[in-house]
């Protein structure tokens, strides 16, 4: 399943770039001082964009799901979980016996299994809302640099010709916080596995894996969807369409621009780093799961 949806990578990136693309055009046509009506028409390309965009993020959501519970398949037959393929040979009277004997049950009531389920359901939220505040504070920084430069660089604010800003500072501030926010939730990625698997055992660590698959899943669509809807209501107020008293400027106009604010981290940093997060945290519980303690008679050791 997996494979028949990367079989559709051509059409998905191609939605993923219009979005971009059609923004950017916009971006230069205000820069360049060009007539309203060019603007206009980039904005309503940029609307079909985040449209598209949403589709194409679900298309990528779809196969990290897929991709993430093939590795929790081989998860669990790695750690003896699961009765090995090879050793299910034998009669039909054979077989119940064979497949009771070899394979632990996971129960869903287990006091440790649930604990996880539910700490696996958080994980998403909370990867979410570092990644989120992680761009406000990069956004400051970048807000506090553009406030020197006026200050501080002589007829820079006024426009004078010949006046140039700093364009390197701003994009070394991007790029230095992009690397130093991921610390926190790169860990979080890694670890969370890790501690449940050594501290619990292997099945709290499935129930974990299990949980985060589906709640990072949700959240993904969510995000995606939500953050194009908020931009897209700002460009339909800008259009005019609610009437002149409701467009730029009115109160309508700054409900909407609070609302892109949260949606563009929304949908270009934390829906798809959902996708990252639940396939990392199944390859490093597929890479440790056999070295941890498939029964919880011993948990403590891990602690």
């Amino acid at each position: 399943s997996a494979v028949g949806m990367l079989s559709t990578l051509g059409i998905t990136m191609a939605t993923d770039a219009y979005g971009p693309v059609a923004d950017n055009a916009g971006g230069i046509a205000e820069m360049a001082e060009l007539p309203p009506e060019v603007r206009e028409t980039t904005d309503a390309l940029d609307a079909l964009g985040n449209t598209t965009a949403a589709t194409g993020k679900g298309f990528s959501n779809g196969s990290a799901v897929l991709t993430a519970y093939a590795l929790l398949t081989a998860l669990i037959q790695d750690s003896g979980l699961a009765p090995d393929p090879i050793e299910l040979t034998g009669t039909a009277d054979e077989l119940p016996a064979k497949i009771l004997d070899d394979t632990i049950q996971i129960s869903l009531t287990d006091i440790y299994v649930v604990g996880a389920v539910f700490v696996g359901i958080m994980l998403p939220y909370l990867f979410g809302a570092l990644t989120m505040l992680a761009v406000s504070r990069a956004a400051r920084a970048i807000m506090a640099e553009v406030r020197y430069q006026f200050n501080s660089v002589p007829g820079l604010r006024e426009g004078k010709p010949g006046v140039r800003p700093n364009h390197r500072r701003c994009i070394a501030i991007s790029t230095t916080s992009s690397i130093r926010e991921m610390i926190a939730p790169g860990m979080i990625a890694i670890l969370s596995p890790l501690i449940i698997g050594f501290a619990f055992g292997q099945q709290p660590l499935v129930g974990l894996l299990i949980a985060a698959i589906g709640s990072g899943y949700m959240m993904g669509i969510l995000m995606s969807n939500a953050g194009g809807a908020w931009d897209n209501a700002k460009k339909l107020v800008e259009s005019g369409y609610f009437g002149e008293e409701n467009s730029k400027g009115s109160e309508w106009h700054k409900a909407t621009v609070a609302g892109d604010t949260v949606g563009d981290p929304f949908k270009d940093t934390s829906g798809p780093s959902m996708n990252i997060l639940i396939k990392l945290m199944t390859t490093v519980g597929l890479v440790a799961i056999s070295l941890m303690r498939p029964d919880l008679s011993l948990w403590y050791v891990g602690l």
